[in-house]
């Protein structure tokens, strides 16, 4: 059939410029120690940040979880999905992080993806003139929501404030929203959100802050980015993941009583999806109980330890180190083909990195992402450390 052979010659083209993707089965929990294929393995390509996802009261919550509410939600929450487990966790993430909001809700989603679709395209549903700023280095599902949503969008330049406060001061739409990363997936960096926050309030914009990679790193208390810059406001929209720094899955937005109800009622992505098994809401609670006390204090600090480990101890002449003080420390290669082979060598090194090429990152830019966990010790990024430096220098 000319359709197959024409989605062959597709993927042959991939194939030559090294842009296939694949996949590697994993035979153990997720954590910094993993068996692939009976092969004993580091891993410095996960995002559970804190090492909570293989945790032992995590693990006999989900059990008691299941025991209380069985597996299947059974249904979308606005039928009969919704369960005492995700009452009570919506409640809890609004302790976590309410603080930084007025009058604050928390809503759950199956996924950090959905629940950034949601806001994007619920947020401007009922304004087909609204106007979206968005960051250009935005992760797809921003990117994703924006485009389904039919507003105008307009992508200003990576943390330049110059340029958005130029294209917001132009707007003349009565729904602005301004979507960033809090921290950018695949370069480790922070978003200026202070300032851009203060530009919303400026222009009457919503911010919409996707703290995929902050919630549970940054903070004191382990509650994110907004804790991190130490932010309040009614102008904020703030999206969490629970699958990375928590241990568990799914995600939350969290925003003023009204731009939940109105997620409610308008947001497909919610309204037309079966509801989280309930035991993983109630599993939740624990995490949110670690990430909170003195023992999610204690593996921030560790992750901290690290990432300046991996700084210092990084001899790079032809390869860049990103700057990042995140637990993403991408190593800038640049040529697709360099990538792989490091990341091939560093694999039969023991030691499992992930390598990232266009169209993830742009052409030119393809790079080792090293991803960091307070389940490592000290030892074990020394090691990856060595490996590093004496493979740029073959």
């Amino acid at each position: 059939m000319e359709m197959l052979n024409q989605l062959k010659r597709q993927l042959q083209a991939l194939e030559e410029q090294d842009l296939i993707r694949t996949r590697r089965t994993v035979d153990t929990p997720c954590g910094p120690r993993v068996s692939v294929g009976g092969r004993e393995l580091l891993a410095f390509c996960t995002n559970d940040y804190l090492g909570l996802a293989n945790h032992r009261s995590i693990k006999l919550a989900l059990q008691e979880g299941a025991a209380m509410y069985g597996v299947g939600s059974g249904a979308s929450h606005l039928i009969s999905g919704h369960g005492r487990a995700h009452a009570m966790l919506e409640e809890r993430l609004v302790e976590f992080v309410g603080a930084h909001l007025e009058s604050p809700r928390a809503l759950t989603f199956c996924t950090g993806y959905m629940a950034n679709l949601a806001i994007v395209t619920g947020l401007t549903a009922a304004d087909r003139d609204a106007d979206i700023f968005s960051e250009s280095l935005n992760h797809a599902s921003l990117i994703d929501g924006a485009r389904l949503s039919r507003a105008n969008v307009k992508v200003y330049p990576h943390a330049d404030l110059e340029a958005l406060a130029q294209l917001l001061a132009a707007s003349n739409a009565a729904t602005k929203l301004v979507v960033t990363d809090s921290v950018f997936s695949m370069d480790g960096d922070l978003a200026p959100l202070p300032q851009l926050l203060a530009l919303c309030e400026q222009h009457g914009a919503w911010l919409v802050v996707d703290d995929a990679h902050g919630f549970g790193t940054l903070g004191a208390n382990g509650h994110g980015a907004l804790e991190h810059f130490n932010l309040r406001s009614p102008n904020l929209v703030y999206m969490g993941t629970l699958g990375k720094a928590a241990g568990v899955s799914g995600a939350f937005v969290a925003a003023h009583e009204t731009v939940i109800e109105t997620l409610i009622q308008k947001a497909r992505p919610y309204i037309f999806t079966t509801a989280t098994p309930p035991a993983l809401a109630h599993a939740l609670l624990t995490s949110l109980e670690l990430l909170e006390g003195d023992e999610g204090r204690s593996r921030r600090a560790q992750l901290q330890a690290l990432v300046a480990q991996l700084d210092d101890g990084l001899r790079l002449k032809r390869w860049q180190r990103m700057p990042s003080m995140t637990a993403i420390q991408p190593i800038l290669i640049g040529d697709n083909a360099e990538t792989m082979r490091a990341g091939a060598a560093l694999y039969e090194q023991g030691l499992w990195v992930g390598t990232i090429r266009p169209p993830t990152v742009a052409p030119g830019t393809a790079r080792l992402r090293v991803t960091l966990s307070a389940g490592h010790s000290s030892m074990e990024v020394a090691k990856l450390i060595a490996a590093i430096n004496a493979l740029e220098r073959t």
